[in-house]
């Protein structure tokens, strides 16, 4: 008799679907179980993955994305066990973990569902491990930040029940979908789960209708499992504001009712429109923050610097700077200087000093190239200039040092090379090493960390397993790769556990192709493999992209006259050249055929007048062939591959 029924539904996290599959098939249990996967239409190999490596599990390949609500019931009406347990695809257990939980639920038959404790990628306890009901007192607190000024309070923390012991097992109101345990008798009474919800909401719901069965939920302490993405749409997001409280009013409207009701769904629609202007106003301020304080200080540079020059550089010549250099040249310099910064990428989200300096520097050189022009009304000293590149250059510096300081990692100002250390034989961190290379990814690799004796003799070995800990903490790494061929599950999560916190760790599976981890509950997984990656959809390639877009459609517009003898369709390519200028289209967009196919993972970008294809001498029309053309030029974007598509299609510039 099958004891338990494993439901995982995926989409487009093959490689994180392998591992979780791989650490269940690892488990160690005295009974027999069963594993359904429902894939709703994966575009990224996910079904071959499940058929090749996986026979054993039963695999429901989807033509369209139901969603998660809709994917779980269709495996739970064909599954056979006794227990059910929803489970995402981007979850590691621990070897004992199925039986322990198995063994709970068999020993306490008034608990209906239950859920474990769950970690993030970096080690750290995920609060939506245990839940309250999201009554909307409890979700003014969650959204307005109460809970997380004070999470002890049994007031301000009913939401993630956060005054309640983490490391104790107890009765709580919701668990996370994320894995959840259910007696299917439980399921069989109370139906399934209820697919009006589009997120957030299906768990609270079912947790819900199991405690009005007269059944209880339970927080399981015992057991520890990885949950690498955890909650995937960031906090601070319109769309996580908009999800998540349009998930309590469908929660609300179904299990509460009168005049009390709709207050309440009034009151929570307010709140979206008030959380919503709070959001939009975090993300202009995150937005213009370092721009802003880049024009103050410059700003009150360029005075110090007028003081300085008058009354110490020009004192003998007795020279004094009119109006004219503060309403004129300090604004024109400081736009050019912040515009260079921005499109070197100074303002990127991970900024690097070494792109200040280049925006900065060619901001200079604009300007030198504009003082040439200017009347001589307008031409102050060029000495002034170069001061404020100097203040520009020094006090950027400064600002992010503070910065990074408080957050405790002023090194990353000038460099993305992480110190990283590996957990696993001197065969296998050289696998990782040789992966690292191969994509790119520059690491300082500080050696390995192993059982193994023959080993011992080797350069990079650092020592045994059992002092990992101390090898942390003396060398400090900011990455930790695990190789999981000779380390358990309980161990890997054993040691981010203790390790947990500022470290990043990541996990390199026996058999796959790639490094799967992430860095915290509001970051996407992060996978290292061969086959993944799209430098389109990188800051540096969308900026890049959209610079040559708007400054070659110029250059076009400004030489019409010259060009429209070599283009076919001349009214609709000035129509075009505006367009692209605008934003609306770009030069090169992906090919036509792409379009039917609704499985594509490639990343978003503008609409097309030539396609990659365009560039291919053997212009086949085959789908499969444009496709591919797509495939290649989103993975491999640089500027020179748009311009080359655009000089040798000129003339199709009016499609």
């Amino acid at each position: 008799m099958i004891k338990l029924s494993i439901i995982i539904v995926n989409y487009n996290v093959k490689h994180f679907l392998e591992q979780a599959l791989n650490s269940i098939f690892q488990s160690n249990t005295s009974f027999e179980y069963e594993v359904l996967v429902v894939d709703n239409y994966s575009a990224d190999g996910s079904v071959e993955m499940l058929i090749a490596n996986f026979p054993q599990v039963k695999v429901f390949a989807e033509k369209q994305n139901h969603g998660f609500s809709k994917g779980n019931n269709i495996a739970i009406k064909k599954s056979k066990g006794e227990f059910v347990l929803l489970l995402n695809p981007d979850t590691v257990l621990e070897e004992d973990t199925l039986e322990k939980v198995v063994e709970f639920m068999d020993k306490h038959k008034h608990v209906g569902g239950l859920g474990v404790k769950m970690m993030d990628g970096s080690g750290k306890f995920l609060p939506e491990s245990k839940r309250g009901f999201p009554t909307p007192m409890a979700a003014f607190y969650k959204m307005s930040g109460l809970a997380s000024l004070f999470p002890g309070s049994k007031k301000f923390g009913q939401y993630h029940l956060t005054y309640l012991d983490k490391n104790q097992t107890q009765e709580v109101d919701v668990l996370s979908g994320a894995f959840m345990l259910l007696r299917k008798s439980v399921l069989d009474n109370i139906g399934l789960l209820d697919e009006t919800f589009f997120m957030y909401g299906e768990d609270i719901d079912l947790s819900y209708r199991i405690k009005k069965e007269g059944f209880k939920n339970f927080y399981f302490a015992d057991t520890k499992i990885i949950h690498f993405k955890g909650e995937s749409t960031k906090k601070g997001s319109l769309n996580y504001v908009r999800v998540f409280y349009q998930a309590m009013i469908i929660f609300l409207e179904k299990h509460y009712s009168g005049p009390q009701q709709k207050a309440i769904v009034l009151g929570i629609k307010i709140a979206i429109y008030l959380r919503a202007a709070l959001s939009i106003i975090q993300n202009f301020v995150k937005t213009i923050a370092w721009p802003l304080v880049d024009i103050i200080t410059f700003f009150i540079g360029m005075v110090i610097i007028k003081e300085f020059w008058e009354n110490v550089v020009k004192i003998n010549e007795k020279t004094s700077y009119p109006i004219e250099f503060f309403f004129v040249n300090v604004p024109l310099y400081i736009t050019i200087w912040i515009i260079g910064i921005f499109f070197s990428g100074g303002y990127d989200k991970n900024y690097k000093y070494l792109k200040i300096i280049r925006g900065l520097s060619i901001g200079t050189l604009i300007i030198a190239a504009i003082y040439g022009f200017l009347s001589m009304k307008y031409r102050f000293s060029r000495g002034m200039i170069v001061t404020g590149f100097v203040w520009a250059a020094t006090i950027t510096l400064c600002s992010r040092l503070f910065f990074l300081f408080i957050k405790g990692n002023p090194k990353s100002l000038f460099t993305d090379i992480k110190k990283m250390l590996i957990v696993g034989d001197k065969t296998d961190a050289m696998k990782v090493v040789q992966l690292l290379q191969k994509v790119g990814i520059k690491k300082s690799y500080l050696g390995f960390v192993c059982n193994k004796k023959e080993d011992e003799k080797e350069e990079e070995y650092l020592g045994k397993l059992d002092n990992l800990k101390n090898i942390a903490d003396l060398l400090k790494p900011d990455e930790i790769i695990f190789c999981s061929k000779h380390l358990s599950n309980n161990k890997i999560i054993g040691f981010m556990s203790d390790l947990g916190g500022s470290i990043e760790f990541k996990i390199a599976p026996e058999e796959g192709a790639g490094i799967i981890g992430s860095h915290s509950k509001n970051s996407s997984g992060d996978l290292i493999t061969i086959d993944v990656g799209f430098k389109i959809n990188s800051s540096s390639g969308k900026r890049n992209k959209r610079i040559f877009d708007a400054a070659l459609s110029l250059l076009f517009i400004i030489l019409f006259p010259i060009i429209l003898f070599f283009i076919q369709n001349k009214k609709k390519s000035l129509i075009n050249l505006f367009h692209i200028f605008i934003g609306k289209k770009s030069f090169v967009g992906y090919s036509d055929e792409n379009n039917l196919d609704k499985k594509s993972i490639l990343p978003k970008i503008k609409p097309g007048i030539l396609f990659p294809k365009d560039s291919l001498d053997n212009k086949m029309p085959e789908m499969e062939i444009a496709q591919r053309a797509n495939f290649i030029y989103a993975k491999e974007y640089q500027v020179f591959s748009d311009l080359n598509i655009v000089f040798r299609n000129i003339g199709k510039l009016g499609r």
